[in-house]
């Protein structure tokens, strides 16, 4: 292992061997979240039918919650059958037949993982990857000299990246 003789090798070390550590989870991160980008459009979706039996009588509000389907609108109502843009639902059996348009299994899995709460199982995962995104953010300003070209350079695009950020943020 490295000799740690001072803070900028310290950061240096641990900078390096963390970023070697992520390097995996940095790649799961980064397709998930461009995944992301794109979960308002069916962009790598199947469609996938379901035919499921639901408690009786919901509502409309309740049908959307119980089938997991944002913004369900009931279209027209024929007798006992509520008809909605993904399928059908009786309200006298329960019975719901309705499709939805979903990623497939391995992608869907990562990007649930971006959107992990406090009590899923991924949450301390995701904790130790946003703490160690901003150990490298600390650490990067000791990978070089404070009098090089090249860290006055780093600066001067911290300085810009940070002004882009802020304006990207209130458009």
């Amino acid at each position: 292992m490295d000799k740690i003789k001072d803070t900028r090798s310290f950061m240096r070390v641990t900078h390096r061997y963390l970023g070697y550590f992520l390097a995996g989870i940095m790649a799961v991160y980064a397709v998930s979240g461009v995944l992301l980008v794109y979960r308002d459009t069916d962009f790598l979706k199947k469609e996938k039918k379901y035919d499921k039996t639901v408690a009786k009588n919901l509502s409309e509000k309740e049908l959307g919650k119980e089938l997991k389907i944002k913004g369900l609108e009931v279209e027209k109502t024929e007798g006992d059958i509520m008809h909605f843009k993904q399928g059908t639902y009786n309200s006298s059996t329960g019975e719901a037949k309705y499709a939805k348009k979903e990623l497939p299994f391995v992608l869907d899995k990562m990007t649930k993982l971006h959107k992990s709460q406090s009590k899923d199982t991924l949450s301390p995962l995701n904790t130790f990857f946003g703490i160690s995104l901003f150990f490298f953010v600390i650490s990067s300003f000791w990978m070089f000299n404070p009098k090089t070209k090249a860290f006055k350079r780093g600066m001067v695009f911290t300085i810009a990246g940070l002004i882009v950020s802020i304006i990207l943020l209130f458009i």
